[in-house]
């Protein structure tokens, strides 16, 4: 199995592309993450049930919570494992977003270390899976303290734990610092897996290769880029990555499409796929000019058609030039 993981993405990495993204080659995702406090209070609620799902050819999936109240997490954890659905537990210390932070979840838990430390071991106790915890390296420059948390997060019984190689207030801002990862990786026992501008193939393995992790996981560099994977399996087995014509990712984007439609109302599948055709399609000769049509579209049919008349009349990467002779430039 390869060691390049698919990172949880909100509003991405639903079952659909997660899915299509372990046909590429990706052994290990996640869900979206799912609040423990949500998941008690409303476990059949239509957009956590969503969020639940697994896909039939899914290989290993790890479902995400978080939450601030140690004993909500265990509660909800132990009923979550308790389904037999998923292979592990993943514990959300590294969200950086305002309203989850900012009321103490997510990244929010590297400013109170007693409660991190009780809710992993509570966790860990209420659960047979194995769990895991996915963190930034602090704070903020004044407080990079992933080395404790980490330590603490063994010392709890965590099996893994996950470094996105940026403070909380970095949110996704400059780079990545891989040095810590290397750091904290030489003082714990348990696995780590590093995370955080990864965009291609090569890098990514270099990673692991260089010592800086045991394994990675690719967030941003995944989205509208299942191919990431197939790259990593084919580097892993000593060939070259496969440049993806633009058949395939014809081919791709239309299955994406009516996978969605399948599993989700026509409405809602519509509107989700825009901003994964514009993933897909980045850097593309005249990308801009059909994701404006195409965020005009509310008809699955008709946008599907365009789709196709856009592979008919392109496939070079370069922004200039018409992309069917038809759309005004953006």
């Amino acid at each position: 199995m390869t060691r390049v993981r698919l990172a949880p993405l909100c509003g991405v990495t639903d079952h659909v592309y997660r899915t299509i993204c372990a046909e590429f080659g990706c052994g290990t995702a996640y869900t979206e993450m799912i609040s423990a406090m949500g998941y008690l209070c409303a476990p059949n609620q239509p957009a956590t049930r969503e969020l639940m799902i697994r896909g039939e050819n899914e290989p290993r999936l790890i479902l995400q919570l978080f939450g601030k109240d140690p004993d909500v997490v265990a509660e909800a954890a132990g009923r979550i494992a308790a389904l037999g659905i998923y292979d592990g537990i993943d514990l959300n210390m590294g969200c950086p977003a305002h309203k989850v932070a900012s009321s103490g979840e997510g990244a929010g838990m590297m400013l109170t270390p007693d409660k991190a430390w009780r809710m992993m071991e509570k966790t860990v106790k209420a659960v047979d899976l194995p769990v895991s915890a996915k963190m930034r390296t602090g704070w903020d420059e004044a407080r990079i303290d992933v080395i404790e948390y980490a330590l603490m997060a063994q010392e709890a019984g965590i099996r893994e734990i996950t470094i996105h190689g940026r403070t909380r207030t970095q949110q996704y801002a400059g780079q990545a610092d891989w040095e810590i990862i290397r750091e904290v990786k030489r003082r714990v026992a348990i696995p780590v897996i590093g995370n955080g501008d990864l965009t291609d193939a090569k890098t990514a393995l270099e990673r692991i290769a260089d010592g800086y992790a045991d394994e990675v996981m690719i967030g941003r560099g995944a989205m509208g880029n299942p191919w990431i994977f197939r790259d990593c399996r084919r580097i892993e087995n000593g060939e070259e990555p496969e440049p993806v014509a633009p058949e395939e990712r014809r081919r791709v984007i239309r299955m994406h499409y009516e996978r969605m439609l399948a599993s989700r109302p026509q409405h809602v599948a519509v509107r989700e796929m825009r901003k994964f055709i514009a993933w897909y399609l980045h850097g593309m000769r005249g990308a801009s000019r059909i994701r404006v049509e195409i965020n005009r579209i509310n008809d699955p049919g008709e946008a599907l058609g365009l789709l196709e008349q856009f592979f008919a009349g392109t496939g070079l990467r370069d922004e200039t030039g018409p992309w069917s002779g038809e759309s005004p430039e953006n």
